[in-house]
């Protein structure tokens, strides 16, 4: 499908179904049966309860809440409702098959798409018409297709193999090659070091979504204003090298630097070093990749820290992790001629032009992450390279309600977590170019490392 916005209001939606269901078929299909239930743990779900969660989902709000359907499977809702069945108990129940789920989500899916979605004015249930759910559905699919790639990570799965027009599909050098060429560098484009600071100027900033999108996250309602002091915030990502001299300088080891809660979660998790880390009795570094262990590349971002991590680095590096105000405008505002910034703000950080390969990597194209100074066609309108893409980033904020805040019909999606997660804003290198956007909010506890997220600075 072209790399298009799924809010704009003129996108097939089931086209956009069926590539998605296509996405999610090729991230299961090399798995056994036995593969899809793994082992019990607090970080994944068993794989063949996640993908019939997916058709669920779809089903009770497009088929049941909407059109007012009779179920297509009548124990679903006793398998697969995620705020009723408690997780640890998730592989404890009768699972169908591999081959049965995806035959329970394809049924669903046939359903769904026998109906034009219409973009005109529609019948609406709850104040929302059915172009609203079927994105709530789409955006959950795209979700969980992330997942699916972070559970195969975790589970030291091989890297799934997926059809990406332009990518490579060699294993390691997929995780340099975007579309081709991308990351290889035009000499005559001065390349940022990526401990440079980029200023941003203080102002009145609308944090938030407007009214007038197509579609929106109940957490992003609704933009408000926010009063900003002047910063200074990295150009791109810490790299691996970065937090390498970190932990060689006994950054784990060291609890000045780390907050209480997270001195206590480090002792707890015997943290030495980054989950997926190795040393090797040569001293070199290595990291895993899906089934791979590679050594260190200086260039890339550093992926899989969680919050803690993050938050002790900024403290030995005497920097500070943006809030999510901060980041935001990195991403979004344009700087005023006369100084301070301008009312507009900006769809993505290039400007409104969905995203393409130039600009940031998204949607698997390289299968992992690429080097932070790769993709200057992205950069926001100060500087900052690849706020879309490669990497989430964490933020200094915890995950809050915005002022005015009502739930939408997904009554679960936000208002469980406010309070003990943090923001992460920018989407990572599995993350949908049909979703990702600057004012999207992604929300994790402090405490997960095993999801695609590294992290930008700011000055103190």
């Amino acid at each position: 499908m072209q790399d298009r916005s799924i809010h704009d209001a003129n996108v097939d939606l089931n086209a956009a179904l069926q590539e998605a269901r296509a996405r999610t078929l090729e991230l299961i299909d090399d798995l056994s049966d036995e593969q899809m239930i793994g082992p019990r743990l607090a970080i994944v779900n068993p794989l063949r309860w996640e993908v019939g969660h997916v058709g669920w989902f779809q089903e009770r709000w497009v088929l049941r809440h909407f059109r007012n359907e009779r179920p297509v499977n009548p124990d679903a809702d006793r398998l697969y409702d995620s705020a009723r069945i408690a997780h640890d108990t998730r592989w404890d129940l009768p699972l169908p098959t591999k081959a049965q789920v995806i035959a329970y989500i394809q049924e669903v899916l046939k359903r769904v798409t026998e109906v034009p979605i219409g973009r005109g004015p529609g019948p609406k249930v709850d104040g929302y018409d059915q172009a609203y759910y079927v994105r709530l559905a789409l955006f959950h699919e795209y979700m969980h297709a992330e997942a699916f790639t972070y559970t195969r990570q975790t589970l030291g799965y091989p890297r799934p193999k997926i059809g990406i027009s332009g990518g490579a599909d060699d294993g390691h050098k997929a995780v340099r090659v975007i579309a081709g060429s991308i990351t290889r560098h035009d000499q005559s484009i001065p390349q940022p070091a990526a401990d440079n600071d980029v200023d941003i100027p203080g102002g009145t900033f609308m944090l938030g979504s407007p009214p007038d999108f197509d579609f929106v996250f109940d957490n992003e309602q609704w933009a408000h204003s926010v009063e900003v002091r002047p910063f200074r915030i990295a150009r791109c990502a810490v790299t691996q090298s970065e937090f390498a001299a970190f932990v060689e300088d006994g950054g784990y080891e060291r609890r000045e630097l780390w907050t209480v809660q997270g001195w206590k979660w480090r002792e707890g998790a015997g943290a030495r070093h980054p989950v997926y880390w190795r040393r090797e009795a040569s001293g070199r570094w290595m990291r895993r990749h899906f089934d791979e262990w590679l050594p260190l590349e200086d260039r890339l971002p550093v992926i899989h820290v969680n919050w803690f991590e993050a938050d002790a680095y900024c403290r030995w590096a005497g920097r500070r992790l943006p809030t999510e105000v901060e980041w935001e405008m990195a991403a979004s505002a344009e700087p005023a001629p006369g100084g301070g910034i301008q009312p507009r703000k900006r769809l993505f950080p290039w400007g409104d032009e969905p995203p393409t390969a130039e600009h940031a990597n998204l949607d698997w194209r390289a299968m992992g992450c690429v080097e932070v100074d790769a993709l200057p066609a992205g950069d926001s309108a100060f500087g900052c390279r690849q706020m879309i893409g490669n990497v989430w980033e964490w933020t200094a904020t915890d995950f809050q309600p915005y002022p005015g805040f009502s739930p939408g019909p997904y009554k679960e999606y936000s208002v469980p977590w406010f309070g003990d997660h943090k923001v992460l804003r920018g989407g990572c290198w599995a993350t949908r170019s049909g979703m990702i956007r600057n004012n999207y909010r992604n929300f994790y506890q402090p405490h997960r490392r095993d999801v695609w997220a590294g992290f930008r600075t700011c000055a103190r």
